[in-house]
């Protein structure tokens, strides 16, 4: 009982078909194919990229604004949180966040009562060209609220925290 080699076309035999390959016109309409779908992936991918970055900087701020009042509180004395310049906390969104625009109306630096109240109020808009998508935080006195939304209008044209729209419940 010996087996057939030809009808198994066991690998190294002489019978054994050659393998199928791809004709240079078959890779080349496949080559085509793959950078038409990545041309029309692309623009659709650094939107997502965009909508990220912003979603990031806006949370990313509120993060540090609560820490700050977090500071105030544990050490029990007042604490005073820059916004602008090197160390503040808007360019160093810009910085890590590449290609947002930042606008707010908010003081140069905020201000953290003893017991961890913020005593200055205003509205933070985080936008990128890439993107229709602008978030907004929002500081609401008397007691220092923190709000995170969408913003309904052009930062441009004046912040107003009436723009800041909640964001929609799943």
């Amino acid at each position: 009982m010996g087996m057939n080699h030809r009808r198994l076309g066991l690998p190294g035999h002489p019978c054994r078909e050659a393998r199928a390959a791809f004709s240079l016109p078959e890779l080349l309409i496949a080559v085509a194919v793959l950078g038409i779908l990545a041309a029309l992936a692309l623009p659709s991918g650094q939107g997502a990229l965009a909508r990220m970055r912003v979603e990031a900087a806006s949370r990313s701020l509120m993060l540090e604004i609560e820490r700050g009042r977090d500071r105030a509180l544990r050490d029990g004395r007042p604490l005073l949180l820059p916004l602008e310049g090197e160390a503040g906390l808007l360019a160093e969104a810009e910085a890590t966040h590449a290609a947002l625009e930042v606008h707010h109306n908010l003081p140069e630096a905020l201000r953290f009562t003893a017991n961890g109240l913020l005593i200055d109020a205003g509205t933070v808009v985080v936008a990128s060209p890439a993107t229709p998508l602008r978030r907004c935080l929002v500081l609401a006195l008397p007691l220092g609220v923190l709000r995170l939304g969408q913003y309904a209008s052009e930062p441009a044209a004046g912040l107003s925290s009436e723009h800041c729209r909640p964001d929609p419940t799943l």
